[in-house]
C-alpha cells in the first residue's frame, strides 16, 4: 500500500473504524491502474486527481462506497472500462454512484448549452435517488478549480462561472457553507482577477488590526457571557473575499466603508441558550438597527439555522455575532453531508427527517425541472432556483414561504398551493393591489385574490422565476393543447 493509500485509510478509519481495507485498497489500485497512462493538464499523474477527491469526500466524513466512488469517478469516462466491468468489481452501489457523475457523450449534442443542461438534468436526477453524487460532484469540482490555472483563459472563465452560477448555489442550498465560500473565492480569481488581487492585498493588510479587534472583543464577550454561566464556545469568523466584494456592489460602498468583515460564532448546546445569549449581548453591547434576522425560527430552506446581530464595540467597529447550537453549527459547515453522516451511523435518528426533507424538496424539484424543454431555459430555471439571496414572504395568516430574489405574487400563489396558483386574478402586498409581476421583498405580506374559473395564461411564463409555478403552467397549458 502506498503511502498515499495509507494516510486516506487511517483518516477514514477514523470515523469509520470497521472499513472494509480490501475494497478501499482495490478500489484505490484499480484507478490508479485504469489511468495509468494519462496526465492532467498540469502535467501529473492523473490519479492525483482521483485521490484528492476521495480526501475531500473523507474530510466530509462519508462512507467507505462514496469515498471508492471518488477514486474511481473519472474511470468510465475517461478510460475504455465500462459500467458493466465496473458492476463486475465494485458492485452495484458504487457503480451507481459513478454512473451518476459520469458525463453524456458531448457528440450527440448540437450545442454546448444542450451538453451543458443536458449534463446537469441527467446528474440532478441520480442525485435525487442518492444524494452521494453531487457531494461526489462537488468534490470534484472543487478540485478542478484548485488547479484551473494549467487551463486556457477561455476554459478558466467558462469553469470560474459554471461554478459560481451553479456549483456554489448548489453547495449553498444544500447547507455546504465552508464548501459554498471555497469556490466562490476559487472562481472570483478568475472571473475578477484584477478586483480579486486589490482585494486581497487590502484585506491581507488590513487582517491584523482586525484580528486585535476580534481578539479583544471576543475576551469583553466572553466575560460578559460567562457570569450567565450558560455553556458556549466563541470562535472568530472571517467574511469570504467573495461576499465582501458582492457586499461592496450591492451597497455601492468601498471596501473601507464595509466595517462588517469581521465577526464571531457562539455556540452552545440548546436553542433556549441561543435567545438566552442574544438577550446578554444586545443588553451590553448596542445593536444595529435592522442587522437582527431569526433564522432558527424560519430556517432557511437549506435547513440553515442560526440568530444573526450586529453589534458595535466600544471602539466604534461593528461586528456581526452568530449565535446557535452545536447541531446547527455542523450542519452549517457541513449541510446534507453532515445528514447523510448520521443516517449512516445510526447516530441521532431524528435527524433523518431533515435528510428526508432534503431530498424530497431535490425529487420534486427536479419534476418540475424536467418540464423544461428548452435546454437555456432549464439552466437558467436551474439558476433562479438556486438563487444565493432569497426572500421570505408571509401569507395573511402569518405563514412564512421562502423564495428567490426577484419572485413575484404568481410564483407565491403556486408555493402556497397549486390550485391558487390556477385560480390567481390578483394580489395585495401590504394591503396594497399590485401587479403580478410586482417584486416581492422580504417581510411583505402578500394576498391571493382567486377566481373558481379562472386560468393560467400563457404569459404568465414571462412573469413567474421558480421551476414550480412555470412547470405547473406549462403542464396546464399543454392539456389544453396551448403551445408552450
Amino acid at each position: 500500500m502506498t503511502p498515499d493509500a495509507a494516510g486516506m485509510l487511517k483518516d477514514l478509519k477514523v470515523y469509520a473504524p470497521n472499513t472494509d481495507e480490501t475494497l478501499f485498497e482495490l478500489a484505490y489500485e484499480y484507478s490508479m491502474t485504469a489511468h495509468k497512462n494519462q496526465e492532467r493538464a498540469s502535467g501529473e499523474h492523473y490519479f492525483i486527481h482521483c485521490s484528492a477527491v476521495a480526501k475531500t469526500l473523507i474530510e466530509f466524513k462519508l462512507d467507505l462506497p462514496t469515498v471508492c466512488a471518488g477514486l474511481l469517478h473519472d474511470v468510465i469516462e475517461d478510460t475504455p472500462i465500462t459500467a458493466e466491468e465496473l458492476e463486475k468489481e465494485f458492485g452495484e452501489e458504487i457503480t451507481t454512484l459513478v454512473v451518476g457523475v459520469t458525463k453524456l457523450d458531448t457528440l450527440k449534442f448540437t450545442s454546448r448549452d444542450e451538453a451543458q443542461a443536458e449534463n446537469w438534468r441527467k446528474m440532478m436526477l441520480a442525485t435525487a435517488q442518492d444524494i452521494r453524487v453531487i457531494l461526489i460532484k462537488l468534490a470534484d469540482r472543487l478540485h478542478n478549480m484548485k488547479t484551473l490555472n494549467f487551463l486556457s483563459k477561455e476554459k478558466q472563465e467558462r469553469k470560474a462561472y459554471e461554478t459560481i452560477t451553479l456549483y456554489a448555489p448548489l453547495a449553498q442550498r444544500l447547507g455546504m457553507f465552508q464548501l459554498k465560500s471555497e469556490l466562490e473565492d476559487l472562481a472570483f480569481q478568475y472571473l475578477h482577477p484584477s478586483e480579486h488581487n486589490t482585494l486581497n492585498s487590502k484585506v491581507t493588510q488590513i487582517t491584523k488590526s482586525r484580528e486585535k479587534v476580534i481578539t479583544s472583543f471576543k475576551s469583553v464577550l466572553g466575560e460578559k457571557l460567562k457570569a450567565t454561566n450558560i455553556e458556549h464556545r466563541i470562535l472568530g469568523r472571517a467574511k469570504t473575499l467573495w461576499s465582501i466584494y458582492q457586499k461592496m456592489k450591492r451597497q455601492e460602498k468601498s471596501f473601507e466603508e464595509i466595517q462588517d468583515g469581521m465577526g464571531v460564532r457562539i455556540i452552545t448546546p440548546t436553542i433556549a441558550n441561543c435567545y438566552a445569549l442574544l438577550g446578554v449581548v444586545h443588553t451590553e453591547f448596542k445593536p444595529v438597527s435592522g442587522s437582527f434576522t431569526d433564522y432558527i425560527s424560519v430556517p432557511k430552506v437549506n435547513l440553515y439555522q442560526s440568530l444573526h446581530t450586529t453589534v458595535m464595540t466600544s471602539g466604534g467597529d461593528l461586528i456581526e455575532i452568530q449565535i446557535r447550537t452545536e447541531e446547527m453549527h455542523r450542519t452549517a459547515e457541513y449541510g446534507i453531508a453532515a445528514h447523510w453522516r448520521y443516517k449512516t451511523s445510526g447516530e441521532a435518528a431524528g435527524r433523518d427527517e431533515h435528510l428526508e426533507e432534503k431530498l424530497n424538496w431535490l425529487r420534486q424539484w427536479i419534476e418540475w425541472l424536467q418540464d423544461l424543454k428548452s435546454p437555456r431555459e432549464f439552466i437558467e430555471s436551474l439558476k433562479t432556483d438556486l438563487e444565493l439571496h432569497q426572500v421570505f414572504i408571509f401569507t395573511p395568516a402569518g405563514d412564512v414561504k421562502p423564495l428567490p430574489a426577484g419572485a413575484t405574487p404568481l410564483d407565491f400563489a403556486y408555493a402556497v398551493h397549486t390550485e391558487i396558483g390556477m385560480m390567481c386574478v390578483g394580489a395585495r402586498v401590504n394591503n396594497k393591489m399590485v401587479k403580478l409581476d410586482y417584486e416581492l421583498k422580504s417581510g411583505d405580506i402578500c394576498q391571493i385574490l382567486t377566481k373558481k374559473k379562472s386560468v393560467p395564461k400563457k404569459g404568465w411564463l414571462e412573469i413567474v422565476k421558480t421551476a414550480r409555478a412555470r412547470s405547473k403552467i406549462r403542464h396546464y397549458l399543454r392539456e389544453k393543447g396551448i403551445v408552450a
